[in-house]
């Protein structure tokens, strides 16, 4: 069975005040992004995170460090930030050293902001999770972060292990919450059984490719069964790159491409631009506003490396308040990796 149901306009954030799932102006100041609970045992977190892949090192400190202080002052206070060095990964990159520079030059107390950080399994247990952790956070400036994700899968996983090592993490207040990256349903339903058989904090959420173009894991029946057993949806990659955004030929290092459907993600884009300027939006906002009307997504990351399409992508949730639910029926076309990725894969792996 797949994923159909769209969200329906009362339960998308608007403006005024009132609810938690609509825009509050506080004092006068600027909008702030409303906040749901991430899965049914996670922290609240704002519908809106930023991303920190190659992301401040395209900016200069002081372009950071408006861009961070903006991002909070709108209540867009979650950074997925990560220590990228292992895997595919392993290519030196600063960028969260960078990010803690920012936060320091905007003047940003550590309880201003979330930290979700990652985990690597590329070389787990060898590298445990402990001295990665340290690592990580010793590169930003701080001592703990807020949460976790676990990633990603790589086809052999010592399940019990993996959580028995999170849990004592948890225990010593590294972190509050964890959940994990493109690991497959299967493997996500065995950790969240062993966790509550033994008394141990559980993942409450699944980081997951999740875009106009690629629906069928976080759409798909297994891992429909677990949001409906309160697990949270966190959405990523989801601009393709920045090829869902126009941007059609990045660059820079961009995501894994399951089912090798890019090409045809590319030639889709007048498509998905027709549709946007249809509702007065830009691409951009439709590829953002479209994962928020999935019910277990609780954010969406995104990357900016400018306070302009930091305020641009803003817009995605005056989209979703007025026609969020008009949008899934209007993409349906979209949907470029149905038939391809199987829905209980992990980001890697193809349907048969």
């Amino acid at each position: 069975m797949e994923f159909s149901q769209a969200v329906p306009d009362q339960a998308v954030p608007g403006t005024g005040s009132g609810t938690d799932d609509q825009h509050a102006a506080v004092g006068g100041a600027a909008p702030v992004v409303a906040r749901r609970r991430l899965g049914a045992h996670g922290p609240e977190v704002p519908l809106l995170g930023l991303g920190s892949w190659n992301t401040w090192d395209r900016m200069t400190t002081e372009e950071a460090a408006e861009l961070v202080a903006r991002a909070v002052a709108h209540g867009v206070d979650l950074f997925d930030v990560a220590h990228y060095n292992f895997g595919p990964h392993a290519e030196n990159a600063v960028t969260d050293i960078l990010f803690g520079e920012a936060v320091r030059a905007a003047g940003l107390k550590r309880s201003d902001y979330l930290i979700c950080g990652k985990l690597w399994l590329w070389d787990y247990p060898n590298t445990g999770f402990a001295g990665q952790l340290d690592t990580a956070l010793e590169r930003v400036g701080v001592d703990r972060a807020d949460l976790v994700v676990a990633g990603d899968y790589l086809g052999e996983l010592d399940v019990r292990a993996v959580v028995t090592d999170v849990a004592e993490l948890v225990r010593a207040g590294r972190f509050d919450a964890w959940g994990v990256n493109n690991w497959p349903a299967a493997v996500l339903a065995e950790a969240v059984r062993f966790a509550r058989a033994e008394g141990m904090p559980e993942p409450v959420f699944a980081q997951l490719k999740y875009s106009l173009a690629r629906r069928s894991v976080p759409e798909g029946e297994p891992y429909g069964e677990l949001f409906a057993d309160g697990l949270g949806l966190q959405a990523s990659d989801v601009f393709e790159g920045g090829i869902l955004a126009g941007k059609l030929h990045p660059q820079r290092k961009i995501g894994a491409d399951p089912g090798g459907i890019r090409d045809a993600i590319r030639e889709a884009y007048p498509e998905v631009r027709r549709i946007a300027e249809g509702f007065g939006a830009t691409a951009a906002q439709l590829a953002v506003a479209f994962c928020l009307t999935h019910p277990a997504a609780a954010s969406v990351l995104f990357g900016a490396s400018s306070r302009e399409q930091f305020d641009a992508n803003l817009g995605a949730l005056d989209l979703l308040a007025r026609h969020g639910g008009e949008l899934r029926e209007a993409v349906e076309g979209l949907w470029l990796d149905r038939g391809v990725v199987a829905p209980g894969a992990s980001w890697g792996t193809d349907a048969p």
